[in-house]
């Protein structure tokens, strides 16, 4: 997965932070109060007063493009200012979390949907789409859909920016090992196939260099989490016992290296880089850390679209259920989601626009030639079906024990079967326990 930064698409790690929600939970005066625009004031629509925007690790780097959009904001609406507070990147969960627990979360907020669904749950961020147009003729439909949560009506934030990867292929030992790097896998069933060619015609390289993970289930046509989303699934179909045994198979046959099991796992990206595997992901924008990393890649990297379904990181903003000035804070976190403002953010940063309008701007629509101007292209055009792959549900507790489980299962240990039903009962427990 590609991260800008300070790392906005990371999964958070929101077990301990969860149980600050689940104090203020158990205070009724402070739930109950908390209903989509019960502010003091302006609750007639106007736009006025004084709201908070809060970022996400973006000053200073992104101060005067921020301070821009506030100020334009302020502009077009006299009656209105705009406070932009910014939070460092370290313990942001547990941060807003705390927030939300004492009553003082800002009116506008950034949140990934993993971190705005535990607040949307105990009724902290306001239904966006209560009141709105038609957000899905603005926004990109699966960014759009990772603020929608099972089990809940509405929507809980307007999608801000995003990334998704695409696949990066060292043609050099493509051609080495009997393959066509003008034609790389585009399924998962064709990497399966492509890898036995690579070992096959080559025993110490390798193509696949991964285990599996819950956005591999889904890609297979798992159903993950139950309809209201209150229990994971998976071990309960053939389709993931049968990808885990696939797996399984090919690294016992060779196909992928040792170390992928191995607590000191370097990871595909940085094998990739060591010129020891063929095959990973990354963003439109990491061939250049992989040539800067690695001089010898450059001019033997080929690059195509992701596998089956494309991967989809959101970075999103949400408005307080509790803001003094609900339609001050929604009217500025529709500003800042505009079509121009994205554009001209996503000039600043290696990010995509959420915007369908935005996709045939030739910033990202058009291909200069050149591999990274390929990729560019290739990742503007898979977000118009990218997915979030991972439940936001799934968090890196949850997906800590399927790793562990399926790691088990790939050494021959356990079975696929038992490994799956072991991980879904532990995942369970921690999902009933947040």
């Amino acid at each position: 997965m590609s991260n800008r930064t300070h790392s906005p698409f990371r999964r958070s790690a929101l077990v301990r932070a969860v149980g600050l929600l689940g104090a203020a939970a158990a205070t009724a005066a402070l739930l109950t109060s908390c209903s989509a625009g019960d502010g003091d004031a302006a609750s007639d629509g106007s736009v006025t007063g004084t709201i908070t925007l809060q970022t996400w690790a973006l000053t200073p780097k992104f101060t005067d493009y921020l301070k821009g959009v506030t100020s334009d904001f302020e502009k077009a609406h006299p009656g209105a200012t705009v406070t932009l507070v910014d939070q460092p990147g370290d313990g942001y969960a547990e941060k807003v979390l705390s927030q939300a627990a004492a009553g003082s979360l800002p009116d506008v907020v950034n949140l990934p949907p993993d971190i705005a669904l535990p607040l949307a749950k105990r009724g902290f961020l306001a239904d966006v789409a209560s009141g709105s147009g038609d957000l899905a003729k603005t926004y990109v439909a699966g960014a759009l859909d990772a603020y929608e949560y099972k089990g809940l009506d509405g929507v809980y934030g307007y999608p801000w920016y995003l990334n998704t990867d695409v696949n990066y292929w060292n043609t050099t030992m493509f051609t080495a090992c009997g393959l066509d790097p003008a034609a790389p896998p585009a399924t998962t069933d064709e990497l399966f196939e492509q890898a036995a060619t690579t070992h096959a015609a080559c025993p110490d390289d390798y193509l696949m260099s991964r285990k599996p993970g819950l956005g591999d289930f889904t890609l297979a046509g798992v159903d993950v989490l139950n309809g209201d989303g209150t229990k994971f699934v998976f071990a309960d179909s053939q389709k993931a016992v049968d990808l885990l045994d696939r797996y399984a198979a090919a690294y016992r046959d060779g196909f992928l290296p040792p170390s992928v099991l191995n607590s000191d796992y370097l990871g595909n990206s940085t094998l990739f880089t060591q010129g020891k595997v063929a095959w990973t992901t990354g963003g439109a924008t990491s061939l250049a850390d992989f040539e800067k990393n690695n001089p010898s890649l450059k001019g033997n990297v080929a690059v195509s679209a992701a596998l089956d379904t494309p991967p989809l990181y959101v970075q999103g903003v949400s408005v307080s259920a509790k803001s003094k000035h609900p339609a001050t804070a929604k009217a500025f976190a529709e500003f800042l989601t505009n079509a121009k403002n994205q554009e001209a953010f996503a000039r600043l940063v290696n990010i995509f626009p959420s915007t369908v309008s935005s996709q045939s701007d030739p910033f990202f629509s058009k291909d200069d030639g050149t591999t990274n101007g390929q990729a560019r292209v290739l990742a503007n055009e898979a977000l118009k079906t990218a997915e979030n792959l991972t439940p936001v549900q799934a968090n890196s507790a949850m997906t800590t024990v399927l790793d562990q489980q399926i790691a088990l299962a790939m050494k021959g240990d356990v079975s696929a079967k038992e490994a799956l039903q072991t991980a879904q009962a532990k995942m369970n427990s921690l999902l009933a326990n947040g």
